[in-house]
């Protein structure tokens, strides 16, 4: 079990470590390149695009980069990326910007049994040769393994406007 110390007011955490759960078999195809790191990193990719330090890069392994063909610069995508040094144990949150705390499901937080991060981002330059995509930004550390690579499709990834009333 993780240790519980480093916690806010009110945060939860679960009884077990998820990251000795083995239900799936994940294979890591690459990994991000940029200047972020632990302490020193923006809080979501509005800050990390309004930085001067926001541009970044995927580099993809040999055996997936055949996977690349059909990506093309200025392409919108998914990037899915294994945030690999993020805490999986705390289940209920205390935002800062929030105040009552909050389910990690409700949250774009990095901590989560599953530390996986989705982030749409615009594709800059791109060398099938060597497996590397220029990317316009990224919030995830120096070397966090890339999971997955999916084009962005606005006909398919925005939701239509919903019937129900929500107060979001």
């Amino acid at each position: 079990m993780t240790e519980k110390n480093n916690l806010r007011e009110k945060e939860v955490t679960l009884d077990f470590d998820p990251s000795v759960i083995r239900d799936a078999q994940l294979a890591f195809i690459g990994k991000v390149s940029s200047q972020w790191s632990r302490g020193d990193c923006p809080k979501n990719l509005t800050e990390a695009r309004a930085s001067d330090r926001a541009s970044a890069s995927v580099s993809i392994d040999a055996p997936y980069r055949a996977g690349l063909s059909g990506l093309k610069v200025g392409m919108k995508i998914w990037l899915v990326l294994w945030f690999d040094r993020s805490r999986r144990d705390i289940i209920v949150q205390s935002p800062r910007h929030a105040n009552e705390a909050k389910g990690a499901f409700s949250l774009r937080s990095p901590i989560r049994p599953n530390p996986i991060s989705i982030q749409a981002v615009t594709i800059t330059h791109m060398d099938f040769e060597t497996g590397k995509l220029c990317i316009d930004t990224t919030d995830a550390f120096d070397a966090t393994p890339v999971l997955d690579i999916k084009p962005w499709r606005e006909a398919i990834d925005v939701p239509p406007p919903s019937r129900l009333s929500n107060n979001y």
